[in-house]
């Protein structure tokens, strides 16, 4: 079978090697599912411990343990993979395209995500896991918890943020490059609107998370000091989570308000109320996600003045979720309403959402904060919000594109069922907290005043835990015994469901446009979707468990991640010289970045995810330095002549590598060659130059662990030349093929894909040679 055609879906190669975006989707879907059982189960035995005070189900580090895993896995491995496994799934059909814009990062991103959390499974089993709570509190040093599997947990999220950057850098392209022509943006459904804020936000917050992983994993392993020392501490890891993890509350919402939106106008009958006032209402909130991550400080010290600028800031960006509720609850007035299965969860998500975003604008309020914190009544806040809001909205989902999935009808009673356990369940279980609000939370022990509350939670809980199985029993004995359900069963009027059910590989017949303003079919031709594309691929999965290896490795046996290493080069390699058919529409719609190409644009949406990265550790650098009372003058810690040669070897290699593009646009393969041979060379020569300054200092005594001044200089040089070397790699594959006339006459856009890589890389260098050598 060639890789132009699926195999049956019974076929284990399908699965293992498919790259089509419906079967990623329903991987995602099954394997989010999976982690909400493991997470659920974590959740029910701390919740027996819970029931009574002084109880021995759980010792107080497995409940810490239990506590912590099911929070991150909860958030990162279940709730944003569910809205992706449904984004995968569905954004293509409804905006008209055939697949992903790159179907085999699009599988990269699920088994990178996959082998993520396979990793941080293992941990438990490595004398202990993380322990500290969900949001990874510093200081977490191989002193405070010595324990192998934090590294490995920690090594899981890593894997996890690369699987975002690649998701999130294939949406924005596909959603921007491949929609139907004459679908504008505002014309999206509202799910892809959704989903398409929410990746935007997802390419700004992740590199933060990944950047604290990092001076996280520098601490423990290296010795250097970002969170042992008084300058950066606790304050500094806190800074850095919550500008990643606030807008992550709205990450994993955002699909869900998509999810309203659309099943709200189907089963009411009625276009949405104020549409485009719902959306610039989520380009706002979007927006603001990253100005208000200073209220989860308010008992840090920080300046009255800053505490007030987030306060305000916090109860801004919840003045646009007013408009957005008040939008959908007017969008159901006088409307005849069926009260089919996804609007009765879409109905009671808006409910427990709005509970959860009255309470949440109490946190907003400093001394409500220096009460409420970090007690129950957060938690319950949490739950309502992410748990209420999001988790339910998307099974709403679920359930509403379950027939296209699927081709068959899921039980309306059974749904029905469910719903109703959900919304017992789930009340039962967290409005207790609200009254436990004296409860410090993460905590084992309580007081006896608070033991019917706790046990009616319990209760809660397992009513709650137990409408899933109603909900896998319906979803898995319809897939074999449900009605079929036909191309539309809903009456809705998205393009999803203008195809058959599930659909074609191909997913339409013809080419989807809404030139006219409405809905035609171009007959499909040899440019069209009957054009048989690629729809196989190994190298996604070895690329990821290659990766996977290479960091088990680190943790268990040297050995493992040789292995690791070798089969991500070997892999890297088959990659590179796989012939992988995606063809780009003819037709389409694509403002505004009509003269961008796909390629183009993957690649400034990377590097602007890649700012991210490097500035939120050259900020950690000017954080710590402003905070100490002293710090070496320049010249005296790091050889300024050091700093100034490499400074002209890069920015000379940016000159080589604009003289190797302009040489292949003219067609002269030597010159071609020549250039890019000077840029490798001017490569290895910084990072020889940079190896020289580390060994002097090294010589010197001065190691990672010698202070904040040479721990910032370290990493941060470090992770620099890391990228060089990355660079040098791609380098040394683009001069072999030009060595035989690859980018001569044509291709020689490749080059300059790779010239926005490495002329940002020297930019870097501009900024840290000052801050680090003159400053």
């Amino acid at each position: 079978m060639d890789s132009h055609q699926l195999p049956p879906s019974y076929s284990i190669k399908r699965w293992l090697l498919t790259t089509n975006h419906k079967d990623v989707g329903i991987l995602y879907l099954v394997t989010s599912l999976y982690f909400l059982i493991l997470g659920g189960v974590l959740a029910l035995i701390f919740r027996l411990q819970l029931a009574q005070p002084g109880l021995n189900i759980l010792s107080p580090p497995a409940f810490n343990q239990a506590v912590t895993i099911h929070g991150l896995v909860m958030v990162l491995f279940v709730v944003s993979p569910l809205a992706f496994a449904l984004a995968n799934y569905v954004v293509p059909l409804q905006i008209g395209a055939r697949d992903l814009a790159f179907p085999r990062l699009n599988a990269l991103s699920y088994w990178l995500y996959l082998f993520g959390g396979l990793l941080v499974m293992i941990s438990f089993f490595q004398d202990r896991t993380l322990d500290v709570g969900w949001t990874l509190y510093q200081p977490l040093t191989s002193v405070f918890s010595p324990y192998v599997g934090v590294n490995t947990g920690g090594l899981g999220l890593a894997l996890l943020t690369a699987s975002v950057t690649v998701s999130t850098v294939n949406f924005v392209v596909t959603i921007f490059r491949s929609r139907a022509k004459g679908l504008r943006l505002t014309a999206l459904p509202m799910f892809t609107v959704g989903v398409l804020l929410t990746v935007l936000m997802m390419l700004y917050a992740f590199p933060a998370l990944l950047a604290g992983i990092i001076l996280l994993a520098s601490d423990r392993i290296l010795g250097t000091v970002y969170f042992t020392s008084p300058q950066g501490g606790a304050i500094l890891w806190d800074h850095i989570f919550w500008f990643f993890g606030h807008p992550e509350v709205y990450i994993v919402l955002f699909p869900a308000l998509g999810v309203f939106g659309d099943i709200l106008v189907t089963f009411s009958r009625r276009p949405l109320f104020a549409r485009r006032i719902i959306i610039a209402a989520m380009v706002v909130v979007a927006t603001l996600s990253f100005l208000v991550w200073g209220h989860h400080m308010f008992l840090t010290g920080m300046h009255p003045d800053v505490r007030r600028a987030f306060t305000v800031t916090t109860i801004a960006i919840s003045l646009p979720f007013d408009a957005i509720i008040l939008s959908f609850i007017y969008t159901l007035a006088k409307a005849r309403i069926e009260l089919k299965t996804p609007m009765l969860f879409v109905l009671g998500s808006i409910a427990i959402f709005i509970i959860g975003g009255i309470t949440g604008v109490f946190l907003g309020s400093i001394a409500l904060d220096y009460v409420l914190r970090g007690t129950y009544f957060v938690v319950a806040h949490f739950h309502y919000t992410m748990a209420g809001g999001a988790l339910v909205g998307l099974i709403a989902g679920v359930y509403y594109w379950y027939p296209k999935m699927t081709g068959r009808m899921f039980s309306e009673k059974l749904g029905r069922i469910h719903f109703i356990l959900t919304m017992i369940g789930f009340n039962t279980l967290y409005f207790p907290f609200f009254l436990s609000w004296e409860m410090p939370r993460r905590v084992p022990i309580y007081v006896e005043s608070l033991v019917p509350l706790q046990q009616i939670a319990t209760v809660g809980g397992f009513i709650f835990g137990a409408s899933f199985l109603v909900m896998f029993w319906n979803l898995l004995y319809s897939l074999r015994y449900g009605e079929p359900a036909g191309s539309n069963p809903w009456g809705a009027h998205t393009l999803e469901w203008m195809t058959e059910s599930p659909p074609p590989p191909h997913n339409f017949d013809g080419t989807p446009t809404f030139v006219d303003g409405k809905l035609s079919f171009i007959a499909a031709n040899g440019a069209a979707h009957g054009e048989p594309e690629t729809h196989l691929s190994r190298w996604p999965f070895m690329l990821s468990l290659a990766s996977f290896l290479a960091l088990l490795g680190l943790t268990t046996h040297l050995l493992v991640s040789v292995v690791g290493v070798g089969l991500l080069a070997f892999s890297v390699l088959g990659l590179a010289g796989e012939r992988f058919i995606s063809r780009e529409e003819d037709l389409g719609e694509r403002w505004p970045f009509e003269r961008v190409d796909r390629m183009k644009l993957a690649w400034w949406t990377f590097i602007s995810s890649e700012v991210v990265l490097f500035g939120v550790i050259l900020s950690a650098y000017v954080y710590v330095r402003t905070a100490s009372s002293t710090w070496p003058a320049p010249g005296t810690l790091l050889d300024i002549g050091h700093g100034a040669v490499n400074t002209f070897i890069l920015l000379t290699s940016s000159l080589t590598v604009v003289l190797a593009l302009a040489s292949s646009r003219m067609g002269s393969r030597t010159c071609t060659a020549g250039f890019l041979a000077a840029t490798l060379g001017l490569g290895i020569l910084f990072l020889f130059n940079k190896y020289n300054e580390w060994s002097e200092l090294f010589s010197h005594g001065i190691t990672f662990s010698s202070g904040l001044p040479a721990s910032t200089f370290f990493l941060t040089t470090g992770i620099h030349g890391a990228h060089v070397f990355a660079g040098l790699l791609a380098l040394g594959y683009l001069f072999a093929r030009a060595l035989k006339g690859a980018y001569v006459g044509k291709g020689h856009e490749t080059l300059e894909y790779f010239g926005y890589y490495w002329h940002f890389v020297d930019i870097v260098w501009v900024f840290i040679f000052p801050l680090f050598y003159l400053v």
